[in-house]
């Protein structure tokens, strides 16, 4: 779909003559932009500002911000019959941005800006009282959207630098960046300037904390540079206190920063969400850990505007869920299918959205209610009913979904007393890098040979065929693997996992083949079951 052209109507000036404007603007189902046609028409009759299309609330109002921003120019709307209508009229017009293209339409239907030159842009941007132009979510889409229909964008200038990524990334658009609409008429008509904005990018800080701070656990750090090295899921059981939540958190430390595709995907979600800050594009990847409290929109998505939860706001990220039975069964449920698709669908009886969700689920747990199940000097005296019970609240579909599990013992007072650990996370992350970049070169290969795009860029992502060709063990590796999923009652779902973790630790060691040492690591990284041991 293409935008129509902006233009007016009837311009005579005879008595109930009808003026009509034109201007570009978009509507957001997810990360997907659609178009939406302003339609400003001013007639004679009884004085009145009517907005229809199927406005939200926050639509509505927009008539009073536009009525007080022109009146803070010195422009007085005529008392004639102004209507506003946003087509297509069958899909629901929602948010703030709809303000500064309704004001665009007025001054255009009141000869004060050129219809010709609006109709050159796209607009969105939310108008304050005095005329300032506030920022708004979205904006990078918008951009991105505009670029492929050969017109500039008008924004807010706070958002400029991300939409400017549209024309860094080969767009050639022109965006205009305003802080007020009165610099916006001004530049409209020649009498000032407005500087195009610069593309920004949010650094990748690698100040956070670090590996050496954590002292004692060191095969609770090796697991951690596996899912770290090949993008697993984690799980972490172990009394409070044993550094769950220090060893999660130091997870972002080891990860590579997001490659430029990545950064833009990831960004587009931000947008929308309204959490770009200064507009600028992430690098780092995110990193979220909504409390247990959170609920199932909060954590997946919906709401009334069907916004991006925490799942999708994790997307190419990690999203850390600490005291995971704590968690209510139905939102984490609700992980099982994007943890498989790498996408979350929110069902609403008007649409169906859908957001890429493409995480790494970390999460951590006590053994029990207590915590304290393996010191029977200060266990319940119900264990280990109490475990079973309380480990029990973890599904076992969700539980098979994981690909690491590692108990997390308590640490001794005499190991806080020793020298801090000499590996720090640069040097993790460095190895981490190494692997990664070895995964990306095999299935972007694999995804050439294949006549298909490189989808796959980790080994948690690899699946079917792929999986087979690159993971294959050694003959000693295939006994050992088939003859422990058979004691284990090991699901396919996990003797693919374990095959993943497997190609993951070769990756480290940076042999080609896995071999039997390895497919022993993966497997003694898998629990039997929920609630044992």
């Amino acid at each position: 779909m293409v935008f129509a052209e902006a233009g007016l109507g009837d311009r005579k000036g005879r008595k109930g003559a009808v003026l009509v404007a034109h201007i570009h603007t978009v509507a957001f189902q997810g990360i997907e932009v659609m178009p939406i046609d302003v339609q400003v028409q001013i007639s004679g009759g009884l004085p009145a500002f009517t907005i229809v299309g199927l406005p939200d609330k926050a639509v509505g109002e927009s008539k009073e911000r536009v009525r007080s921003a022109l009146q803070a120019l010195g422009l007085a709307l005529p008392p004639k019959r102004i209507t506003i209508n946003l087509a297509p009229a069958d899909v629901l017009k929602e948010g703030s941005h709809f303000d500064l293209p309704i004001a665009l339409g007025v001054l255009v239907a009141l000869d004060v800006v050129d219809a010709e030159q609006i109709g050159r842009f796209a607009a969105l941007g939310e108008l304050g009282l005095d005329g300032a132009v506030a920022a708004v979510a979205g904006v990078l889409p918008a951009a991105i959207h505009a670029a492929g229909q050969g017109v500039g964008l008008i924004c807010p200038w706070s958002c400029g630098p991300e939409a400017a990524w549209a024309a860094a990334e080969g767009g050639r658009i022109e965006v205009l960046a305003p802080r007020t609409l009165l610099a916006l008429i001004n530049h409209l008509k020649g009498a000032q300037i407005l500087q195009p904005p610069e593309p920004k990018i949010r650094a990748a800080d690698r100040s956070g904390p670090d590996l050496a701070d954590i002292k004692g656990q060191e095969s609770a750090k090796r697991v951690l540079e596996v899912a770290a090295a090949g993008g697993h899921n984690l799980l972490m059981i172990g009394p409070p206190g044993s550094g769950k939540s220090m060893l999660a958190a130091r997870l972002p430390g080891l990860l590579p920063s997001l490659t430029p595709a990545e950064a833009l995907e990831v960004s587009m979600i931000h947008s929308v969400a309204g959490m770009l800050e200064g507009g600028r594009l992430l690098r780092r990847r995110p990193f979220r850990e909504p409390h247990h409290s959170a609920s199932l929109p909060a954590l997946v998505g919906g709401g009334l505007r069907a916004r991006p939860g925490e799942i999708s706001l994790s997307h190419r990220g990690v999203l850390f869920l600490d005291e995971l039975p704590e968690f209510n069964r139905q939102t984490l449920e609700a992980l099982r299918q994007p943890l498989e698709t790498g996408r979350v669908t929110v069902a609403r009886a008007n649409a169906h959205i859908t957001y890429p969700a493409r995480i790494q689920l970390v999460a951590a747990m006590n053994p029990c209610r207590c915590g304290h199940l393996d010191d029977p000097a200060i266990a319940c005296a119900r264990a280990p009913k109490c475990a079973r019970d309380y480990q029990a609240r973890i599904s076992g579909p969700l539980f098979d979904r994981i690909d690491l599990h590692v108990d997390v013992p308590a640490v001794r007072p005499a190991d806080l007393h020793l020298p801090a650990a000499a590996e720090r996370s640069a040097a993790v992350a460095g190895r981490v890098r190494t692997a990664r970049s070895v995964q990306a070169d095999r299935y972007r290969q694999a995804a050439a040979a294949a006549g298909s795009g490189a989808a796959v860029t980790v080994n948690a992502e690899a699946d079917g065929a792929v999986l087979e060709a690159v993971a294959r063990p050694d003959e000693a590796g295939r006994s050992l693997l088939l003859t422990a999923a058979d004691k284990m009652r090991l699901s396919a779902r996990g003797y693919h996992r374990v095959l993943r973790v497997a190609r993951t630790l070769a990756d480290l060691d940076q042999v080609d083949a896995v071999r039997r040492v390895h497919i022993a690591e993966a497997l003694s990284y898998r629990r039997l079951a929920p609630g044992v041991g």
